[in-house]
């Protein structure tokens, strides 16, 4: 198996993680005090999910989020697409934004904010991943990755990017992976701070466009005329 070229990260980068997961941890663990508290109104099953990704390197490990699916949830459908997804030059959006029935209520807005991603701080304290990074993919996307695109992989995995703060969904795997590949490349404290600053504006517009969605949806539905181009591919990250 073909991987990224080994580079060693530079330690300003785990200083700079350490130091954030420091002043996190005590925000992570009110917004776990709350969702565990919503998730058993809502939805009977654990608190968090475990799912394998690929990491620096193109190594394996387990990726932390709090559970926004039901128990039990079906994942042939996101492999699916996420097949798709890399042979076509589609804009990236998510399945949520389509109506995905395997979502617990409020599941939506929830991985719109990012809120989701919390507990991948235990990751980044771990070493496992960064702040800033890539996002790391799921074993059966990486299988279809050509070996240029790989070079996403030499450096580590984060919880925000280059990627996310620049248009992300409205941009094609394409796109990505070469956003990524320039981050891995160019790196620094500086880019980092910019991509950590933009972070929650991305967010923010993230947001923004799953309300005009679910806003544009609902008026079709109300006034009869369906959703167009239903039964196509989704898309989904």
């Amino acid at each position: 198996m073909q991987v990224a070229r080994s580079t060693p990260m530079p330690r300003w980068k785990r200083v700079v993680d350490l130091v954030l997961c420091v002043l996190a941890l005590p925000f992570l663990g009110m917004v776990t005090l709350v969702t565990t508290i919503l998730m058993r109104l809502v939805s009977p099953g654990p608190v968090f999910f475990r799912q394998e990704r690929v990491g620096y390197l193109g190594r394996g490990f387990m990726i932390y989020k709090f559970r926004t699916m039901k128990v039990g949830a079906d994942t042939s459908l996101h492999r699916d697409h996420t097949k798709d997804l890399i042979g076509s030059n589609a804009p990236m959006m998510k399945m949520d934004n389509r109506g995905d029935s395997r979502l617990i209520p409020g599941a939506k807005w929830i991985r719109a904010l990012g809120i989701d991603e919390l507990p991948q701080l235990i990751n980044v304290l771990r070493g496992e991943m960064s702040f800033v990074g890539p996002r790391p993919c799921v074993p059966y996307e990486y299988e279809h990755y050509l070996p240029w695109q790989r070079e996403r992989f030499s450096t580590l995995p984060g919880l925000t990017g280059l990627w996310q703060v620049s248009g992300k969904n409205r941009t094609t795997f394409d796109q990505m992976i070469r956003l990524d590949i320039h981050y891995a490349h160019h790196k620094s404290p500086w880019m980092d701070t910019r991509i950590i600053l933009r972070t929650p504006l991305a967010l923010l517009q993230q947001l923004l466009d799953s309300r005009a969605r679910h806003r544009a949806e609902t008026s079709m539905v109300e006034t009869g005329s369906g959703l167009p181009g239903f039964g196509s591919a989704i898309k989904s990250r």
